[in-house]
């Protein structure tokens, strides 16, 4: 067998050596294979090489690669290219095919490696690992020229095995130094008494390794000691709790909340969750709940149900007390009022008051009984009764009784009769035809003429007299109480157009009347007197409009008759100042014996005139407004102080008001037409129109006032006093003028009778008026103690003018009889 080898080797060795007598040239294999591959006898494909002097096989390329990388464990594709001498295009075509037939094999970024190049690999690292007892994966990649993800995809099959350590966060540590590092994690774990941040942790052992291993110290990640500590809590080498992967609260921590929770609650019976949000409780309210199932939770506290009842107790006391309660007070100072009207809403017996109407809350957590505010109402509308209110309200009150009165047959009349005689004085025909019934006998006063006259006055203004009653119903119903005191309370009502008390109003009435409000500084509206005002308002308005409209229609009748009086008695004052004013033209040039009479007419009779019209005024506008006025007696004189005129006449309603005190400073002036004039603007505002004095009328008042000083001249024994009725009487019947002098001005006005008397009579009266000036001359120098001397000259004075009375009386009278 051996020698049949060797002769083969020999054959072949010789057809080797043979020289072929047939050459080929390159060009003919060329062609010769070209027409093999159209005759399909060479049916695969064959590559030539970079060179162009060969041909290979895809097979044979794919051979030579595999060989190559086995040979060498990592070659590039480039390298590949130049080794088999085929264009780079097919051998990354070829490669891809290789990587996918060779399981061993990986193609990355344009190397193929074997399994075989990694073994060697991990082996370098385990050596080198156990050396440094740390790799960063980052250096083995930069080494390499790889990707840090290949590094760690193939190195992480082999830990354990080939590769004695253990992968972290991108590093390679040894079994030691992973044993090094947990029992640091676990020892600082172990050392923590209070919540911590991990990542705080992590960063405080970082800084500490840096420190142990110098300059060349290798940081380990945060993420090695987060491994390190969840397998330690999984063992149970460490206890606690970890929240959101790296809040640690230790086991001691937890155990020393819950009693201090415990502690805190057992003894207080509430906490509140600002405490467990400091005792590092996220949720409060869950903690609390799942320990203590019998609390309830309130808005910032949670309580035992224990101040509950507490609280239910208290309140429910002071609901049948008929008092209030300030929810607040009764708790802890750390409690909210949002927190106080929570536990009012888990009071039963306060639900049920509520429920009931027996109770209210106001400003969240005052409760406030219904007898307590009902009591508040009344002590309220008592003080408004006290009060003359002005306004509106009033207004509106006067119009509803005004229609009650129509309905019961207290009709208007007095007023119809008042604007009848204001249209009286707007057409003397009128009057005339009014005077015309009056045939009966003259009392010797205004009032009675007036009396007679009205009537027809009456029928023949009908139509004007609506629209001045609509006009009297807008003004006399809007004023007020005169009182300084009265007037000061309405002012804090608001102004005079509002309807009705305000809120201020009643919060001020409370604070007043109910000083423990502000004693506890509750005394601020927003708290609780502002809603309880609010609340009560309407309570307190229907009141007091009820005991208005009674206290009103008690105060009807009386109104009417004092507006009855009152227009009877100021027709009878005016005419008789009309009357008077007319003597004042006689001595129109005198100015200085003017102003005297004028004034002297303005005080002695405009002024009682003035007075009694502000007084009843005043009264009427109280009972209007349901003011409880004491009745005076008809007959006392009314006397009113200026400050008083002025005081009266401001609390009236504006229109009204300005009018009023133009008639008080009208009075303290000189002339008398002026305030003629500004009287007659107050009574027509005032639905209180006055009679003009007509010629007729005039006559008829002459001849009362005429026939009343002589039955006065008569009757009269006072020398003194006798002069100046003397003089009005020669007035009368010289001139047919009331005159109305003091005794200053009577020397002037008997001057002026010179040329109407003859030479005799003028003679007695200036006689008798000099001997009246010196017996009031010696009575005025005469000392307090007189002596006798002084008391003769007087004596025998008065004794004098005595015995000239007579003769004057007897000279006036006969005038009058032959005048007559």
């Amino acid at each position: 067998m051996d020698e049949e080898l060797l002769e083969l080797q020999r054959q072949f060795q010789f057809a080797q050596q043979a020289k072929s007598s047939i050459r080929l040239s390159e060009r003919n294999v060329v062609e010769l294979i070209q027409k093999l591959q159209q005759l399909q006898i060479i049916d695969f494909e064959l590559l030539h090489t970079v060179s162009g002097k060969e041909y290979i096989t895809l097979d044979q390329l794919r051979n030579e690669m595999v060989s190559e990388v086995r040979k060498l464990g990592r070659v590039s594709v480039i390298d590949l290219a130049d080794t088999t001498g085929v264009d780079l295009y097919y051998v990354e075509k070829q490669a891809q095919r290789i990587v996918a037939d060779h399981a061993e094999f990986m193609l990355n970024q344009g190397e193929i490696m074997s399994e075989s190049y990694w073994d060697s690999v991990a082996e370098e690292v385990n050596e080198r690992l156990q050396e440094c007892s740390q790799i960063a994966l980052t250096e083995l990649a930069a080494q390499l020229n790889v990707g840090l993800d290949l590094v760690a995809s193939v190195l992480e099959p082999r830990l354990g095995t080939m590769v004695k350590g253990r992968l972290e966060g991108g590093q390679l540590y040894t079994p030691a130094y992973v044993a090094r590092m947990n029992a640091m994690v676990r020892g600082a774990a172990r050392g923590i008494t209070v919540p911590t941040n991990l990542t705080v942790l992590w960063s405080s052992l970082q800084q500490l390794l840096q420190e142990m291993g110098g300059t060349g110290g290798v940081a380990v990640d945060g993420s090695f000691f987060q491994s390190l500590f969840n397998g330690l809590v999984k063992e149970g080498e460490i206890q606690g709790s970890v929240r959101a992967g790296v809040h640690w609260t230790p086991a001691v921590f937890a155990i020393a909340q819950k009693e201090s929770v415990d502690s805190f609650f057992s003894q207080n019976s509430f906490i509140s969750y600002e405490v467990l949000h400091k005792l590092g409780i996220p949720q409060p309210i869950q903690f609390l709940q799942s320990r203590y199932p019998e609390g309830k939770p309130l808005v910032t506290t949670f309580v035992h149900q224990s101040m509950i009842d507490m609280l239910d107790a208290a309140t429910e006391d002071a609901i049948e007390r008929g008092s209030w309660s300030d929810s607040l007070s009764l708790l802890p100072s750390s409690f909210t009022p949002q927190d106080a009207a929570k536990m009012l809403s888990l009071c039963q017996s306060v639900q049920l008051a509520l429920k009931s109407n027996k109770a209210h809350i106001f400003g969240e957590f005052y409760v406030l009984s219904s007898s307590f505010m009902k009591d508040i109402c009344d002590r309220v509308v008592k003080e408004l009764e006290t009060l003359g209110v002005s306004g509106s309200f009033g207004s509106k009150m006067s119009d509803d009784l005004q229609v009650t009165n129509e309905a019961k047959g207290y009709d208007s009349g007095r007023l119809n009769e008042s604007n009848e005689m204001a249209s009286d004085a707007g057409a003397n025909k009128h009057s005339d035809k009014g005077s015309k019934k009056k045939k009966g006998k003259a009392t010797g006063n205004a009032a009675a003429n007036l009396s007679e006259s009205g009537p027809d006055n009456q029928e023949q203004a009908s139509t004007k007299s609506k629209k001045n009653q609509r006009k009297s119903k807008d003004t006399s119903s809007q004023t007020s109480d005169s009182k300084s005191g009265s007037r000061k309370e309405s002012v804090k009502m608001k102004d005079d157009n509002l309807s009705s008390p305000s809120e201020e109003w009643i919060v001020q009435k409370i604070t007043t009347l109910f000083p423990e409000f502000e004693e506890q500084g509750l005394d601020d509206p927003e708290t609780i007197l502002g809603p309880l005002a609010n609340k009560l308002r309407p309570t307190i308005i229907s009141s007091w409009m009820e005991k208005r409209k009674a206290l009103l229609t008690e105060n009807a009748d009386r109104m009417k008759r004092l507006l009855d009086n009152l227009q009877k008695k100021l027709d009878e004052s005016f005419l008789n100042m009309q009357l008077y004013e007319k003597a004042l033209e006689l001595f129109e040039d005198d100015q200085s014996t003017s102003v005297v009479l004028h004034r002297h007419l303005l005080r002695t009779v405009a002024a009682p005139m003035v007075d009694m019209l502000l007084h009843d005024l005043d009264e009427h506008n109280k009972l209007k407004n349901g003011v409880e006025v004491q009745e005076a007696p008809s007959s006392e004189s009314i006397s009113v102080s200026p400050g008083d005129r002025v005081a009266i006449s401001k609390s009236f309603p504006r229109p009204l008001a300005n009018k009023a005190l133009a008639v008080v400073e009208a009075l303290e002036g000189k002339n008398v037409e002026v305030f003629m004039d500004a009287f007659r603007a107050v009574t027509e505002e005032s639905a209180l129109p006055l009679k003009r004095l007509d010629k007729k009328l005039e006559r008829t008042l002459l001849h009362s006032y005429r026939k009343e000083l002589t039955s006065q001249v008569s009757a009269e024994t006072d020398p003194v006093s006798l002069l100046p009725k003397v003089v009005s009487l020669l007035y009368i019947q010289v001139y047919h003028k009331a005159l109305q002098a003091p005794g200053r001005a009577i020397s002037v006005a008997i001057s002026q009778l010179k040329d109407k008397l003859d030479e005799s009579a003028h003679k007695v009266l200036t006689d008798y008026q000099a001997a009246t000036v010196t017996l009031l001359a010696l009575l005025s120098a005469a000392p307090g103690d007189e002596d006798d001397c002084a008391s003769d000259r007087i004596l025998s004075k008065r004794e004098l003018l005595e015995s000239q009375m007579w003769d004057l009386k007897s000279l006036v009278l006969t005038n009058t009889q032959q005048s007559s």
